[in-house]
């Protein structure tokens, strides 16, 4: 499979990539061999083999939720929220915290 400059290109984009013309063709060889290889499982005979779908015996552990009781109440706790620009960090019982995005 050959895959294509503007493949690449796309690929580089929406991983947010500046890719340099070198690294889009050593990019362009690297995928073909990982395609190559991967297509080689095609070949395989899977008749009458079971889909693992997990490897390790592992199961959920459930249980009950139970509410405990807590050392420290709420007003002691919010007292604590560092002030944001000069303001108080609580508002309506809400920590206040930078903008993220």
């Amino acid at each position: 499979m050959n895959i294509t400059r503007e493949e690449i290109n796309h690929l580089a984009e929406l991983s947010n990539f500046d890719l340099e013309s070198q690294e889009k063709e050593a990019l362009s060889g690297d995928l073909e061999n990982i395609i190559k290889y991967i297509s080689e499982l095609d070949s395989l005979d899977t008749e009458g083999v079971e889909p693992t779908y997990q490897v390790f015996e592992m199961e959920n552990i459930w249980r009950e939720d139970e509410i405990k009781a807590q050392d420290a109440d709420r007003a002691a706790l919010l007292k604590t929220a560092p002030e944001l620009h000069n303001k108080p960090g609580v508002e309506d019982y809400q920590l206040k915290v930078p903008k993220v995005l």
